[in-house]
């Protein structure tokens, strides 16, 4: 084999991909070219905390020179991860208190999240669960495992099923395809959901095994998380195109970040780029208050005015939900652009994307 197809090889190999992630700061300053900011706060992570993974694939994608680059704000430190900011929780969304058993969290009588692994292609500097993300471990135990599936069995209300983590499609495909047909075997579980960023970080892994050993276990959702249009490769149209071909619904929950995606442009280009992927745009969340992640949050007001500019703007199938996942783990509440003017006895005065007033009446009696 000539060095050029080795070289295509390894480019195609997701372990490959994982083996040679950059992961201390030497490698990240190899690759950019790095300000003080982000290299303090890169030796920072090195030394505790979050600590640093980026990809081969999603390093490309990053600018050099450009410590404002959207893909490089995502995934590369900076000391203000040290600054801790009003209304900063350490576990924003109360997993911690909705914990059954270690590792199965149960904030909804319907669903359940099962933090499958620790581990992430790469590591997301606006991490909700940064706690315990990274922390080594690997796999959930399988005594813990166990546990947490006769929990799920146990009760009879829970019909749904989130596979998170770190990103399960880190598993090799024989202990994922385990796991997935274990959670399929509990009678109740109408609903399995893969929470991943893999397709946008790693998209090699979406390959022919993945797919033959998931797909006897259908339904199964693909969540995956999507922030911004240069995210929107060939490799990753490819990964997707495979994912919908083989029957895996994809749904997309961007979130807003500050210096990213925070712009009605911006936003309009990503989610026209999903829905012609066959990629429904579903959420765009609110960032959680994880502590040390300030820098990258946007205000409230920011995203309403944003859902206001994209209404009528975009189609309905391009246009997701605004999301508030609310602090200690309440749940999720949409919140967007006020469209009601005044309501009356049978009548609601609505303001449409064109700015015209218009009346809606009730039926009478």
């Amino acid at each position: 084999m000539t060095l050029v197809k080795l070289r295509s090889a390894r480019e195609h190999d997701w372990r490959d991909q994982l083996r040679r992630s950059v992961r201390t700061v030497d490698e990240l300053a190899a690759h950019l070219d790095l300000t003080p900011e982000e290299l303090a706060g890169a030796r920072r992570a090195e030394a505790a905390g979050l600590p640093l993974r980026i990809t081969p694939h999603y390093l490309a994608l990053c600018d050099a020179n450009d410590a404002r680059c959207p893909i490089r704000r995502q995934v590369v430190p900076r000391i203000d991860e040290e600054r801790e900011a009003p209304g900063d929780l350490v576990d924003p969304l109360g997993e911690v208190a909705h914990e059954i058993v270690p590792g199965l969290v149960q904030r909804y009588p319907d669903r359940a999240l099962l933090v499958s692994t620790d581990q992430c292609a790469i590591y997301c500097r606006f991490c909700t669960r940064s706690r315990v993300v990274g922390s080594g471990e690997g796999p959930l135990r399988p005594s813990a495992l166990d546990q947490a599936l006769e929990a799920i069995a146990a009760r009879p209300a829970i019909r749904d099923v989130i596979l998170s983590g770190g990103d399960p499609l880190t598993m090799s495909t024989e202990k994922l395809a385990a796991l997935v047909g274990r959670v399929r075997a509990i009678p109740h579980v109408e609903v399995i959901r893969l929470a991943t960023r893999v397709p946008v970080c790693l998209p090699q892994r979406v390959d022919a095994d993945l797919l033959a050993a998931l797909r006897p276990h259908h339904p199964i959702w693909v969540m995956t998380h999507f922030n911004h249009p240069k995210e929107l490769t060939r490799e990753s149209a490819e990964a997707c195109a495979r994912l919908v071909d083989a029957g895996f619904p994809v749904m997309n929950q961007a979130v807003l970040l500050a210096g990213v995606n925070d712009d009605a442009a911006t936003l309009e280009a990503l989610f026209r780029g999903l829905v012609r992927w066959r990629v429904r745009p579903y959420y765009l969340l609110m960032m959680d208050p994880a502590r040390g992640t300030s820098h990258l949050r946007t205000p409230l007001a920011r995203g309403i005015e944003l859902m206001e500019k994209l209404q009528g703007r975009v189609s309905g199938l391009a246009l997701p939900k605004l999301i508030v996942d609310t602090p200690g783990g309440m749940g999720k509440v949409p919140v967007g652009p006020d469209w009601i003017v005044e309501r009356a006895p049978g009548r609601t005065t609505l303001r449409t994307h064109r700015g015209v007033e218009v009346d809606y009446l009730d039926p009478p009696g």
